[in-house]
């Protein structure tokens, strides 16, 4: 008898007590999780969202295409990918980011707005490792609309 009301008393207690520094516990480390996960996600290129005020978007055309074959390449060669575009809007163009898929592709963003009617490249360098066929994608954040993000394609070849 005497432990069941020794275990209702610590259960009163228990529940007796305040949560309230678990609650902004718990709040932080939420709040710390999802700025983490933002920025997992513009490194990866998911869940794309506008990048300004819908009142800045313009639109962007990419020159050539925004998937290239680049056919046989010597494996472990270093191979460069050019993406040409140009500001078809009417507001400046800044592209906010350029990653890669992986880290054998590594891209440059270019620093300047383009003003509309300018046109402009985005580039990157492909370490050339792996064999046979390999496909890497670029992902390119901008004042753009839509959803503010365009996916960039190569493949290439690998050959000894």
């Amino acid at each position: 008898m005497k432990k069941v009301f020794f275990t209702l008393f610590i259960g009163a207690g228990l529940v007796a007590c305040k949560n309230d520094d678990k609650k902004t516990t718990t709040q932080v480390i939420n709040q710390d999780s999802l700025a983490k996960q933002k920025i997992i996600d513009g490194m990866n290129g998911n869940n794309p969202a506008p990048v300004a005020d819908p009142s800045t978007y313009t639109t962007i055309q990419w020159l050539d295409s925004t998937y290239l074959d680049l056919g046989k390449q010597k494996e472990g060669k270093e191979i460069e990918i050019s993406f040409r575009f140009k500001n078809t809007g009417t507001k400046n163009l800044v592209i906010e980011t350029v990653t890669a898929q992986c880290g054998c592709t590594i891209p440059e963003k270019p620093e300047q707005p383009f003003a509309p009617g300018e046109e402009g490249v985005i580039k990157a360098k492909f370490n050339g490792s792996g064999h046979d066929e390999t496909r890497k994608q670029v992902y390119v954040k901008a004042n753009i609309s839509p959803d503010g993000a365009d996916t960039l394609t190569f493949r290439a070849q690998l050959v000894k």
